[in-house]
């Protein structure tokens, strides 16, 4: 493993730190190396703030040293005035003479233009150092720029006979297949990602609040198909507590919560009128873009699920296979894929696949 390999690995690290928060941009990771040792780093900060070059030049105590050293990002910098100034201007500004690119940003306001400016400059650039794993953590940057639509990610829980939810149920909450330590994951990945879908009937049996509880960050943008709008307007994912989107045919306005509810924001609610009848997956995704969505959860049902994948509008699924039984129920949804990962999560199994046909 050469050095340029170990920084950009770092690199990687420091982006996670920035993934549910830094969108709609990308999450970059930067460091900065002065004779072998890492003397300054940084990651993009919640939207609107310093991007991962400006916080890890920052960083550096001794700007002396930037005229000899070399600044690692896993994306190019950007070269256009947004909320914050050109990247590579400021690169350029403190003389840093090598700069090490992961991979090139494909937006068009920058698309190899960052690295024009800084090799007009004088700037040593090289391009492509853990380029795919690079472009892997870019992946929902990458998928809204490239094919103009969210990253996409099924999730479902299974029980060992391949089922997701009983028939019938006595209670309007989830029957847990998969345990507390999946359940925190699951979470983790609410607060990782843009937004969050559902189909109606999940929405009136579980009532699901599709928010952060168990993992800090942000609650994901709710997102629920409701096609005749038969959810009650008084159903956790109504509360206004954070951007709704309503998928339905309907076109009358919904009546309010009740006086005595909580929610006081029933702004936040949009409703997206859509064929059902037609391609479902196509047209949620095209509007999700016009709500500038970056990636999704598709957490079901087991209908909602298969419409994806019947599709091929998916990117990543991620299913658990719990330790009940049930016998009889819902059956998941038909996937016949081979897993690229898979792991324990206590007596949990988590199988992750990768589509390379979409």
């Amino acid at each position: 493993m050469n050095d340029h390999t170990t920084y950009m690995q770092r690199c990687i690290q420091l982006a996670k730190n920035g993934i549910g928060t830094a969108r709609p941009n990308p999450s970059v990771g930067a460091v900065i190396v002065y004779k072998n040792k890492i003397i300054g780093e940084g990651f993009t900060s919640p939207y609107g703030g310093p991007h991962a070059e400006v916080n890890a030049i920052n960083s550096v105590k001794d700007k002396t040293l930037l005229k000899e050293s070399t600044i690692y990002v896993t994306l190019e910098p950007c070269s256009h005035h947004g909320k914050t100034p050109p990247c590579a201007d400021l690169i350029v500004k403190h003389q840093i003479p090598n700069v090490v690119i992961g991979c090139v940003d494909t937006n068009s306001l920058v698309a190899g233009k960052g690295i024009e400016r800084l090799q007009k400059s004088g700037c040593n650039v090289e391009v492509g150092v853990l380029g795919k794993e690079c472009f892997e953590h870019h992946k929902r940057f990458f998928t809204v720029q490239n094919k103009k639509r969210p990253y996409i990610i099924l999730k479902w829980a299974e029980t060992q006979d391949g089922f997701i939810a009983p028939k019938v149920k006595d209670e309007q909450k989830p029957v847990w297949i998969s345990n507390e330590f999946s359940q925190q994951l699951v979470h983790k990945w609410r607060a990782e990602e843009h937004a969050i879908l559902v189909g109606t009937n999940t929405v009136i049996t579980d009532n699901p609040k599709l928010n952060v509880r168990s993992w800090s960050g942000n609650n994901p943008v709710r997102v629920v198909l409701d096609k005749n709008l038969r959810a009650s307007v008084e159903a956790n994912v109504f509360d206004g507590s954070v951007k709704t989107i309503v998928f339905t045919e309907r076109k009358e306005k919904r009546e309010k919560r009740k006086e005595n509810s909580h929610c006081e924001q029933i702004e936040a609610i949009y409703y997206e009128v859509i064929d059902f009848s037609q391609n479902l997956a196509e047209q949620i995704c095209d509007a999700l873009y016009q709500h500038q969505i970056q990636s999704i959860i598709i957490e079901g049902g087991a209908q909602t699920l298969q419409t994806f994948i019947d599709t091929n509008l998916w990117d990543e699924a991620r299913v658990f296979i719990g330790n009940s039984i049930f016998e009889k129920g819902i059956k998941a949804p038909v996937f016949n894929k081979v897993p690229s990962e898979e792991m324990n999560i206590n007596n949990d199994k988590l199988y992750i696949y990768k589509n390379q046909t979409n």
